[in-house]
């Protein structure tokens, strides 16, 4: 087999500057440690009640990660579920940050770490962990693997929610990390539904068109950052690979599979590698989604003949729940790093005075709405920022609602935001609509169906009219010498914790 294309040796930082855990049993440490997991050792089903629990449990945003290892069904494994949630502090916890930080102080620690790039490594397949068990051809059965139910009007049992899935494009070899919905259809065949758009399709595609299967490997029981760098927006060269060794401060460790010309995790709990056929499909969906809906009708997708499996001993799978937030698995982590990637693509466009970017979670886990704040430098400017942020690559999927605020605004405090929505928009001059843009399949306020792909955003100004900015009243605010004051006698005058950060002040 081929050496990995394009993939080199890359020297590992000195061992005090590693961020991230190597595994996901190292991650399960630490946040074990940290009071962030919850062992239940009670026998659980994995149809619909395993997902119930974590459901119901993941009502509160600091809900713990929940580790299943008992069933009633005879199965082989563990299940994670909520492995990130809606927890900040187990955000910061993967990439090695103080789990004391405000939200918007992540995003700006997840920008500035994520500019780092390390390559990925390569390792020796006998020092790989998740060799310890390699199953080729009939040995193989992922039915005995604990793989959930999750909603009652789901298509069928789903293995990859939590998984990070590798292909090739075959033109110029680079190889791409997405996350995409998996059913599981039986012993040896597990469906692979992308939406439109997504590299990892626009890759089976390509092998397609040239008659020939396209090649496939998905990682189960991942160490997190590899899952939040699988489920973002990077440009079509960029390396999902090189990022996560750089959130995680030293090389993602690979090794050969034994049937495709792909590398494999080497520190994942489970590794499937396959061939997508061209014209193979199954019946696959709905799944419950990230909106809150059923995603998509029952229809034929693609399916992968899976050729060879790769697991530890006593295997963890990760399941990554679908629902309305906070119970969501796509909370928390993926608006800090949505916030962090749009905030990169409008500096990178060269547009200045950005202040701040938050995707708000609430919003469909982030795809829904994005606020950018800015400081107005000059007449458009705030036109110029909404029409970037509505369209730039980290943005543009899905995105409906992009609310421009200025800079005494917290992007990340809603109230503030309805705020500036309430007294700086009149609806009938602040508001501009694009239309046909890149939308998702999964979006229930789209009909029929086939209309989904395309969609529309709302640009809306909730900014001071820069024509006006001298003029506009001024806002109440506190006196920066007594706000001083007040935070200095904080604990004094009886209060717990920390006093609230303001950044803005009256003006004489």
């Amino acid at each position: 087999m081929e050496d990995f294309s394009g993939i080199e040796s890359a020297p590992a930082p000195p061992a005090d500057e590693r961020r991230g855990a190597r595994d996901l049993r190292g991650w399960l440490r630490k946040v074990e440690a940290a009071g962030e997991l919850k062992r239940i050792d009670a026998p659980v089903n994995l149809e619909e009640e395993l997902s119930a629990i974590a459901y119901m449990a993941a009502q509160r945003e600091d809900a713990p990660s929940l580790i299943f290892s008992r069933f009633t069904e005879l199965v082989e494994g563990q299940v994670l579920i909520n492995l990130l949630g809606a927890s900040t502090r187990r955000y910061a916890l993967a990439l090695g940050l103080d789990p004391e930080l405000t939200l918007s102080g992540l995003i700006v620690e997840t920008r500035r770490i994520m500019g780092r790039r390390i390559a990925p490594v390569r390792v020796a397949s006998k020092d790989a962990p998740v060799n310890e068990i390699v199953l080729t051809g009939d040995d193989i059965n992922l039915t005995r693997l604990p793989v959930p139910r999750f909603w009652p009007g789901d298509g069928g049992r789903y293995i990859g929610t939590g998984d990070a899935t590798f292909t090739r494009d075959p033109h110029t070899g680079r190889i791409n990390v997405g996350v995409y919905r998996q059913m599981l259809h039986g012993p040896r065949r597990v469906g692979m539904y992308t939406s439109p758009g997504k590299h990892g399709g626009l890759d089976r595609d390509a092998w397609w068109a040239l008659g020939k299967p396209c090649p496939v490997a998905v990682a189960y029981g991942i160490d997190p950052i590899l899952f939040m760098v699988g489920a973002q927006a990077f440009g079509s060269q960029d390396s999902e690979l090189d990022v996560a060794g750089g959130l995680l401060g030293e090389p993602v460790q690979l090794t050969d599979g034994v049937v495709v010309d792909l590398p494999i995790p080497a520190h994942a709990e489970i590794v499937i590698e396959g061939l997508i056929h061209p014209g193979t499909k199954e019946a696959e969906g709905p799944l419950g989604e990230f909106t809150g809906y059923y995603g998509g009708v029952r229809a034929p997708q693609p399916v992968i003949e899976v050729k060879a499996l790769h697991m530890r001993r006593n295997p963890i799978l990760t399941a990554a729940l679908m629902a309305r937030y906070p119970a969501c698995e796509i909370g928390a982590y993926y608006a800090i790093m949505r916030s962090a990637r749009i905030w990169d693509n409008l500096e990178s466009l060269g547009i200045p005075g950005i202040r701040g970017v938050y995707a708000h979670p609430a919003a469909a886990s982030g795809w829904g709405m994005t606020v950018v704040g800015l400081k107005q430098q000059y007449p458009g400017h705030v036109a110029q920022v909404l029409a970037l942020a509505a369209q730039c690559p980290a943005a543009a999927y899905y995105s409906k609602w992009i609310i421009a605020v200025d800079d005494d605004v917290d992007p990340t405090n809603l109230n503030d935001v309805l705020w500036a929505l309430a007294t700086r928009c009149n609806p009938a001059d602040n508001i501009d609509i694009l239309r046909n843009t890149w939308s998702t399949g999964l979006d229930p306020s789209q009909g029929p169906p086939e209309l989904r792909p395309y969609g529309s955003k709302a640009l809306i100004d909730a900014c001071k009219p820069h024509r006006y900015l001298k003029d506009f009243p001024q806002s109440t605010l506190l006196r920066q010498s007594v706000y001083e004051r007040v935070r200095e006698r904080w604990s004094e005058l009886g209060f717990s914790g920390t006093a609230p950060t303001f950044n803005d002040f009256h003006r004489e």
